[in-house]
């Protein structure tokens, strides 16, 4: 089982797991927008005999704090994981980061060369194709806030994951779900970030080319081969832009490349770190 640890950053209590020996190399795993860092757990597991992996709640979501102002901003995550990072006392390390936790990373990895050794960008770019970008959203505003029981949020959750087996799904909602007083659930990511998406007011104008093209370490780009956030053309031209970038696309694969191919994923996380 992964080892839990809090760590206070910008005044937030941050949640994050360890696995592996601390004095083995570092990985650090950053989660999607709706996700919680229990969703590394099987690659955590994979990886624990030989690295150290940390994968961390950002801010308002798992069992990390939600900030006051609602500020999800890369910027900020960005500079939450700095905080992070130098809390720990990482020098350097290895940085995984899905969807949004990839633009986290892209950020980080280009603001801050000398502390990243190795980068893996899960279906996301500096740019999101649109029709992606407009269902998630849908995703998001339309989400219930509430749910009588587990097996109910289980089945919410399973129409948006076809290709999730029934034992990471159900993980997955477990440690995405809170008690609610009345003895219902809802989500542990923040209510506020939904509200945002609900009243249109959910932006980030960053432009992440630079920090794309900054990046000084070797990169794995890695799409879902029916994704609709990373599409082939903005693939293509990340990799242009960077080229210390490898290029995989994962056959059976939507955007949740990690949930939808575990063993795949896998399989490639461990042949690019260990190379």
């Amino acid at each position: 089982m992964p080892r839990d640890h809090t760590v206070a950053l910008h005044g937030l209590r941050f949640h994050y797991t360890e696995r592996g020996e601390r004095e083995a190399p570092v990985v650090v795993m950053l989660h999607g927008v709706t996700g919680h860092a229990r969703t590394w757990d099987d690659e955590g597991a994979a990886l624990a005999s030989r690295y150290r992996v940390l994968a961390l709640d950002q801010r308002g979501h798992g069992d990390s704090d939600p900030p006051p102002d609602a500020d999800y901003t890369i910027a900020r995550l960005a500079a939450d994981l700095a905080a992070f990072a130098d809390a720990l006392g990482l020098a350097t390390f290895t940085l995984c980061g899905l969807s949004l936790g990839g633009r986290v990373g892209i950020q980080y990895a280009g603001t801050h060369p000398a502390r990243v050794s190795r980068l893996v960008v899960v279906d996301i770019g500096p740019d999101i194709a649109p029709e992606g970008r407009m269902r998630v959203g849908r995703l998001m505003a339309g989400a219930p806030e509430r749910f009588d029981t587990l097996d109910e949020g289980f089945a919410y959750m399973r129409t948006n994951n076809p290709r999730y087996t029934d034992a990471m799904l159900r993980h997955r909602a477990t440690h995405g779900l809170r008690p609610l007083p009345d003895g219902g659930l809802t989500w542990k990511y923040d209510r506020g970030l939904r509200e945002l998406v609900r009243s249109g007011r959910w932006s980030d104008p960053i432009d992440l080319w630079p920090a794309w093209r900054a990046i000084a370490c070797p990169t794995l780009l890695v799409r879902g081969a029916e994704s609709d956030i990373l599409s082939p053309e903005i693939a293509t031209t990340m990799v242009q832009a960077q080229p210390r970038a490898r290029y995989v696309e994962v056959a059976g694969a939507g955007h949740t490349v990690p949930g939808d191919q575990p063993e795949s994923f896998v399989k490639l996380l461990r042949e690019f770190l260990d190379a």
